[in-house]
């Protein structure tokens, strides 16, 4: 393994070297071509070439990154009329009307400098890729420059800082993300689109089973409207979009690759993907990721037992016509770390855990057919996922096998009567779980069967979308057992009518108001039905409840959004009632092997609150950021707090945004919580310090940006309420990072 993850560190250090001191491309040639879109973008004010900025031909999946002399080809562009948008931080993201004719269309676009990152193009939960701004739910991308200084070594600490988003962790190696005060099966996370297949909702111990290092960007969908996805996303969808299987054909080969470095826990690295023009209609996409890290350092000492290493690598392909793209992709995923140790009942060295996880998928676009839909596209895929705790001294205490195979088509169409879009669709998955170690779970098989359709109409100034999906869970113990000390293990199925009513009035330039309401179910996951024994990583004795029924979500979001070139604002309040939410409960009692006792019970929830972001252009290239979020959850009936729940947090930054350099300032801040459940304890609040600045450089023809920072720079002493580690260990002390990345 260390020989393989040595490669892996030699072959991205070679990668990075070796683009960026590549040559450009010569300038845009006279047009000769038809289906082809050439240009150049180009500072406003100096009139000097761009290079690094993205420009995507909206709603096709066609895009390119500008070269040194700030030129761009796209090729394979049916005729017709086209929106070409162009982004790159520290501009102001513009969008232009091309036309695609006979030959090539040649454009010149010139970019207005500005500090504020304005939010880019959301394909997640949409009929359309559309801008964030006219998304019918609360939506927040983080991609490009802002992605890789936010970049952490998990999904959930990558997207700690967005509005409503908090973190659940064990040591800085796992993690899981947390929405609005739901976690685990309440938030869906998918891989362009479609579901990861991991066990990280069965443990607090279990990370996500992927890597967001070579992510092009992410998208959170806040709140339960994502019907294309699965009415159980009670708490929102967190999409990684990679563009493993790539739909066009790029002209040069394009990608990315970046180096990672952090004091804090002495990690170390990095990741390269690119994009390779094979055939005239053939692309290829490869990409490769590693790193390795030690001991979580903190203002009072290490935290031991919390190194780990990680790698991940992947393929994809696609045969690109006329009438869409044809492809498959193969992935493969492994992280060794640690859990610390400390607790009641945990051994004193902590516990080791192996994951492992192999992943295809299979894809067919076709692109106006015949008949009534606009595109229709078909998901298959297949994973394959292991999870072993190892106790000292070599001692397998618990695994988790999955495979599940899933199938999903998708149709969607343009206008059609009195409707602006809309989408029919269906899934069908199979999932076989297996246990061993000192787990008691039966091995179990879950199939789950969907339709679902949305509507859009388009009322000129106002927007009204609404859907319907129906679900069906079949849950299969392979040993039924009437008289089991946990109740009575059976077949359970369950049934569920899911919909959704959205609506968006745009009441003056910049101005939107939007409102949703939304009626979701989600089905007890397997855990929470049948789980007996020990989980020692996760120090608890987990105790699962086979008579369970299904919770009802009713969810309320009221929006509004604020958006123009000196300011970008939005204000969310929500409202969560969920009938018979399922949560463990610290029953106060340890197990016979001194591990404290957690039941799965049903009650009645209710979690509110609201979200807030603004981003003001100060002038002279200085803005003012503030996020802040607050939710509140407790049992219904006896207005008793639920455990696990977020405090009010956000942060304040100062930032000094220039297109070749850049300073930022920030204030991440928590207030006290002490709302909290039964054999919880109350965390302080706390103000931290980062700093970072970095630079853009245009180097042998790519864009090269340099990050440094400075996280909790006065080295304070702070604690995460939703850490379960927080009882004999802080967060983080003072660390240094550094980031380099190159595009091409």
């Amino acid at each position: 393994m260390k020989t393989l993850l040595a490669f892996f560190r030699t072959g991205i250090v070679t990668a990075v070297a070796g683009l960026s001191v590549l040559s450009a491309p010569a300038s845009a040639q006279v047009p000769e071509h038809e289906g082809e879109i050439e240009g150049v973008v180009r500072d406003a004010e100096s009139g000097n070439p761009l290079a690094g900025a993205l420009v995507s031909v909206v709603g096709t999946g066609t895009m390119a990154v500008t070269h040194g002399d700030g030129t761009f080809h796209l090729t394979g562009i049916a005729a017709g009329s086209y929106s070409l948008r162009v982004e790159r931080l520290g501009y102001r993201s513009s969008t232009t009307e091309v036309a695609v004719g006979d030959e090539s269309a040649v454009v010149v676009i010139a970019m207005i400098t500005s500090p504020i990152a304005l939010q880019g193009m959301v394909v997640t939960s949409t009929l359309s890729e559309r801008g964030a701004a006219e998304a019918l739910r609360p939506v927040s991308v983080m991609a490009g420059d802002e992605l890789q200084r936010r970049m952490e070594g998990t999904i959930a600490a990558t997207l700690a800082s967005m509005p409503g988003m908090a973190v659940t962790s064990m040591g800085p190696t796992v993690s899981q993300p947390v929405v609005r005060g739901l976690s685990g099966d309440r938030v869906l996370v998918l891989e362009d689109g479609t579901r990861v297949g991991d066990a990280s909702n069965s443990g607090t111990d279990h990370t996500t089973g992927l890597d967001p290092a070579s992510a092009r960007r992410i998208e959170v969908v806040r709140g339960p409207g994502a019907l294309l996805y699965g009415g159980n996303a009670l708490g929102g969808v967190i999409n990684v979009i990679r563009d493993e299987i790539p739909s066009a054909v790029p002209h040069h080969v394009t990608g990315s690759a970046t180096l990672q470095s952090q004091t804090v826990t002495g990690s170390f690295g990095g990741s390269a993907t690119a994009v390779f023009p094979v055939a005239a209609q053939v692309p290829l996409r490869v990409e490769v990721a590693t790193r390795t890290g030690g001991d979580l350092k903190t203002p009072v000492g290490t935290l031991f037992n919390t190194d780990g290493e990680l790698w991940s690598g992947g393929a994809g392909s696609a045969y690109v016509a006329d009438w869409g793209h044809l492809g498959a992709s193969f992935r493969g995923y492994r992280n060794d770390y640690g859990i610390p140790g400390g607790f009641v009942g945990g051994h004193e060295d902590g516990v080791r855990i192996e994951m492992q996880r192999v992943a295809s998928k299979f894809r067919a676009v076709v692109e106006k057919p015949a008949g009534f839909f606009r595109d229709i596209r078909v998901d298959a895929t297949h994973t394959w996922y292991e999870h072993r705790e190892i106790e000292p001294p070599d001692i397998l205490g618990t695994l988790y096998v999955l495979q599940a195979a899933s199938g999903d088509i998708l149709g969607r169409h343009g206008r059609w009567g009195p409707f602006s879009a809309g989408a029919l669709g269906a899934r069908l998955s199979w999932e076989n779980f297996e246990y061993g170690g000192g787990l008691y779970t039966p091995d179990t098989r879950r199939g789950r069967a969907s339709l679902y359709f949305m509507e859009e109409v388009d009322l000129g100034s106002t927007q009204i979308e609404w859907g319907l999906r129906y679900d069906w869970t079949g849950a299969d113990p392979l040993q039924d057992e009437r008289d089991s000390a946990i109740g009575d293990i059976r077949d359970r199925g369950f049934h569920s009518l899911s919909g959704s009513l959205g609506v968006l009035y745009r009441a003056f330039s910049g101005l939107t108001l939007g409102a949703s309401f939304v009626h979701a179910y989600r089905a007890p996951d397997i855990n929470e039905l049948y789980s007996e024994g020990p989980h020692l990583a996760a120090y608890s004795f987990e105790v699962g409840n086979p008579s369970l029924e299904g919770e009802i979500g009713r969810g309320l979001d009221v929006f509004l959004r604020f958006e123009s070139d000196r300011l970008r604002g939005e204000v969310t309040g929500f409202y969560n009632d969920i009938r018979d939410y399922v949560y463990g409960e610290d029953t106060g009692r340890l197990s016979r092997v001194l591990l404290p006792i957690y039941q799965y019970r049903g009650n009645d929830a209710l979690f509110s609150g609201f979200e807030a972001t603004v981003d003001v252009d100060v002038g002279r290239g200085l803005a003012l950021e503030v996020v802040a979020s607050s939710v509140r959850g407790s049992l219904k009936d006896t207005e008793r707090p639920l455990p696990l729940v977020p405090p009010l947090k956000g942060h304040t930054a100062l930032k000094w945004e220039r297109p070749t350099w850049f300073i930022r300032t920030e204030a991440e801040v928590a207030a006290r919580q002490d709302r909290i459940g039964e054999f919880e304890t109350p965390t302080d609040g706390y103000a931290v310090l980062n700093l970072s600045a970095g630079a853009r450089l245009t180097l042998g023809g790519r864009l090269n940006v340099i990050t440094v920072g400075l996280d909790n720079a006065t080295d304070t002493e702070y604690r995460n309420h939703l850490s379960r580690v927080k009882e004999i260990m802080p967060e983080a002390g003072r660390g240094l990072s550094m980031t380099y990345r190159v595009v091409f």
